[in-house]
């Protein structure tokens, strides 16, 4: 046996000891939380500490739907799932692993590459963590879509199933092979071929289609406009406001915007700051995105590089503790988390890619905005697209916990058999529930005038 060999085979014994400490059943188990424990003011303490004239617009954007609430309350999962039974396995998490938070992007080669697209929470955990808060998104994605339960815990069970079988593959792979594994549109059935059947492969296809057409320019036409001092960033409340349309607290946004991308400059290797160094700002707007980080402080920033028909835009992203922080680095600092996590996870992460360093406990970080990015409407994905949908993200899952180097002893803890696949799937149908509970909580709070909205 060569020592490779015997490497690997040590590293899955040491997964399959870890079922004596955690049973792969006790994955079913949704821990119970305190009687007295009031989801939604856990909510208004977190809002208490972003920027306060957004908070009517976060709990406006999670009163939407269950799914909506799920991806602004990771706060409550991450205190779930650290309640409930936990591996020792740990790998770098995204810490918000749900559907939306995968995506399609253009590469630094400018290939278009689907990966996970969010790391604000990023932090070492187990495993387990963010395959469980995929799996719930799934169950409550198929909730919304009208599907019972047997449906539901199948189209679950289909993603843990291609989790387990691309960890088992990653295992066997070089480290290298395994670093450099990316999820090609070009070639998007390359590495999942036995997964799908050609039903499946054409609803990918679908889902994927509409981004190779798709310009980085055209994406930018949308946020500029054509004025006598040259391109300015087009108004489009509540996402996009220009500084300038800020009043008061512009000359301090703009003073925080200029110390950021001057200290971020030194956090990128030397090519890619002599690259930025050609562009130059013309205009800065606060930007709102998403639904969990509203509240955060957040720009873009329009740069112009050969001249005004050559636009390029930044996004800077203020960075905050995670909600996994028991597990984080508290000697590390939010926008260094953020870009560690990002670079060990994804495949193909940013060319801008880098942060800023505000003081001890704040930080940001920087990346390119609108590089030919896409997300799917997973909350209107029929039955077999969600199934397929699930299953993509499962492979790109595994992939980015392979790359922290225990895909052997994660594989040889998830076995052969179907007691760990089972036992997420109740797991996310419990959750699935839970959601729906927190997010009625949500609504009753809102009716009665507790919770802030937008008119």
């Amino acid at each position: 046996m060569s020592a490779v060999r015997a490497g690997v085979d040590a590293e899955r014994e040491r997964g399959r000891a870890g079922r004596a400490t955690v049973p792969r059943r006790a994955h079913a188990t949704l821990a119970a939380r305190s009687v007295d424990d009031d989801p939604v003011g856990r909510l208004l303490e977190q809002s208490s500490h972003r920027l306060v004239d957004l908070t009517p617009l976060r709990f406006s954007r999670m009163v939407v739907s269950p799914f909506a609430f799920l991806r602004g309350a990771d706060l409550l999962m991450a205190a779930d799932l650290k309640a409930s039974p936990s591996t020792e396995l740990i790998v770098q998490l995204s810490g918000d692993a749900h559907l939306k938070n995968f995506g399609l992007f253009a590469s630094p080669e400018q290939r278009l590459v689907f990966d996970v697209n969010d790391f604000d929470e990023t932090a070492p955990g187990p495993f387990e963590w963010d395959l469980k808060r995929l799996c719930a998104s799934l169950s409550i994605a198929a909730d919304l879509g009208g599907l019972d339960e047997a449906r539901r815990l199948h189209i679950v069970r289909g993603c843990v199933g291609v989790y387990r079988s691309s960890m088992r593959r990653f295992s066997t792979m070089n480290r290298l092979d395994v670093w450099y594994a990316s999820l090609e549109v070009a070639n998007v059935f390359k590495d999942l071929g036995g997964f799908f059947t050609d039903a499946a492969k054409r609803n990918v296809d679908d889902l994927i289609g509409r981004v190779r057409t798709q310009s980085t320019r055209s994406k930018f036409d949308d946020l500029i406009e054509r004025t006598p001092d040259g391109p300015r960033i087009r108004l489009s409340p509540p996402r996009m406001v220009p500084l300038r349309d800020l009043g008061s607290t512009a000359d301090e946004s703009r003073a925080m915007v200029d110390a950021v991308l001057e200290g971020y400059r030194d956090s990128l290797v030397s090519d890619r700051r002599f690259l930025l160094d050609q562009f130059r700002v013309v205009d800065v707007a606060r930007l709102v995105v998403g639904v969990g980080s509203v509240g955060t402080e957040g720009y873009a920033v329009l740069l112009t590089g050969r001249d005004d028909d050559d636009p390029f835009f930044l996004q800077i992203k203020e960075a905050r503790g995670s909600v996994l922080a028991s597990l984080e680095d508290s000697s590390s600092n939010p926008g260094d988390r953020v870009v560690r996590g990002q670079r060990l996870m994804q495949a193909t992460p940013d060319a801008f890619l880098g942060w800023y360093r505000a003081s001890s406990d704040r930080g940001f970080y920087v990346r390119q905005l609108y590089d030919r990015k896409a997300s799917v409407d997973v909350e209107r994905l029929g039955a077999k697209q969600l199934m397929t949908y699930g299953r993509v993200c499962a492979w790109v899952l595994a992939r980015a916990h392979a790359r922290s180097g225990t895909a052997a002893a994660i594989s040889g803890y998830l076995g052969g058999g179907d007691s760990f696949i089972e036992a997420v799937g109740e797991f996310a149908e419990a959750y699935r529930a839970r959601n729906l509970a927190d997010y009625r909580a949500l609504r009753a709070a809102v009716d009665d005038g507790r919770v802030p909205v937008v008119p």
